[in-house]
């Protein structure tokens, strides 16, 4: 890694960038009222000061990619337009990620670039894994079905964990947790994504920070009979106002939640009980789509730095019998390839991700 940063709260007065520069040296600045545009040109200034910035592709992130991307692809216009189209599955991410792009082709215009698709891990999903119970008619019409989310991310960690186990990716089998302010799990066969907890939109599946995870259907109607919301404000309160947040009344941060929770706040420790249960539930659900588990990983950043949420969650899968190590486990696996179990039972590892470098090989490997 050459250089790392980010640009937060964009199109707010709080805006801000931090960044590693090429020299090494940390960079931080508030930058008020900066949209995507004047970010990445503050971004190439900094990093263009003093030396010569040389780059030979730009990879994107791209949330979704309906069924139209199986894989990572090199952009050409009619790539962006389709992202711009599937803004109706991700609202919220697929126009900024289509921006980035087009910003990125003004600046650099002799520069290859490739959009990797958070969805496209899960196109491997089988047909009765990935479709809903709902007339058949509106997959046909609008391709309503399960896609899945951290594609990337999933992706990379088991191909991490199959080395760590010595085994060649092609015939390993894990359960992964992504476990963040975003929160997923998927059962990996092989190399290939059998199922996953998210669907349609990042809605469904685990408990998240301000995501409820998976509600009855009828939630919407008996709230909007009650409280007279429309429907979008009841999206709105599923997706912004709940999960960890919802819950505790604390914090949507995990970190936050625990010290409430350490501190007797009933609510909290409810949330942090739910999360753990729910994770625990779905993976056991996951383990439908496998015939024996080589390892179950964490990573994000509740995985890969919560002991607790890690003990916790364990204590509800005595199924499939995990023995964890107290010690292994507070120190994150560090020292032991990640593990945090005994080497009987069920091996649990903790496995930091790294989507930026997973698209960083993605992108080498297209334009090469």
């Amino acid at each position: 890694m050459l250089a790392s940063g980010i640009a937060e709260r964009l199109a707010t007065e709080g805006a801000d960038l931090k960044m590693i520069g090429l020299d090494r040296v940390s960079h931080q600045e508030v930058t008020p009222g900066a949209d995507h545009r004047a970010a990445l040109l503050r971004i190439i200034e900094l990093l263009g000061s003093g030396q010569k910035l040389e780059i030979k592709a730009i990879g994107h992130r791209i949330v979704h990619g309906g069924e139209d991307f199986r894989k990572p692809v090199l952009i050409t216009e009619s790539v962006v337009q389709r992202i711009e189209e599937l803004a109706d599955l991700a609202p919220l991410h697929n126009p900024a990620g289509a921006q980035g792009i087009r910003l990125a082709t003004e600046l650099f215009p002799d520069k290859k670039q490739v959009a990797v698709f958070d969805t496209s891990f899960h196109q491997t999903l089988p047909a009765h894994a990935f479709h809903y119970a709902i007339p058949y008619e509106y997959y046909e019409k609008y391709r309503i079905r399960r896609y899945g989310f951290h594609g990337t991310s999933h992706h990379f960690v088991v191909l991490e964990a199959a080395k760590r186990i010595g085994k060649p990716i092609e015939e390993t089998q894990f359960i992964s947790a992504h476990l963040g302010n975003g929160c997923s799990a998927a059962a990996v066969r092989n190399g290939q994504s059998m199922d996953t907890s998210m669907g349609l939109t990042p809605q469904e599946g685990l408990v998240m920070g301000t995501r409820s995870g998976d509600v009855d259907p009828n939630f919407h109607l008996f709230l909007q009979e009650k409280e007279d919301h429309q429907l979008r404000e009841i999206t709105e309160i599923l997706t912004r106002k709940s999960g960890l947040l919802g819950v505790s009344g604390v914090s949507h941060d995990m970190r936050g939640v625990m010290t409430a929770a350490a501190e007797g706040n009933k609510r909290a420790r409810l949330a942090v009980d739910l999360f753990c249960y729910r994770l625990a539930r779905s993976i056991l659900g996951l383990a439908a789509a496998l015939s024996s588990i080589d390892a179950l990983i964490f990573t994000g950043g509740i995985g890969e730095n919560s002991a607790a949420v890690r003990a916790q969650t364990l204590t509800h899968l005595a199924i499939l019998h995990p023995e964890l190590d107290q010690k292994l486990n507070e120190v994150h696996g560090k020292g032991a390839d990640g593990r945090i179990t005994s080497r009987s039972g069920l091996l649990c590892l903790v496995i930091p991700t790294n989507e930026e470098l997973m698209i960083a090989r993605e992108t080498a490997l297209l334009i090469a």
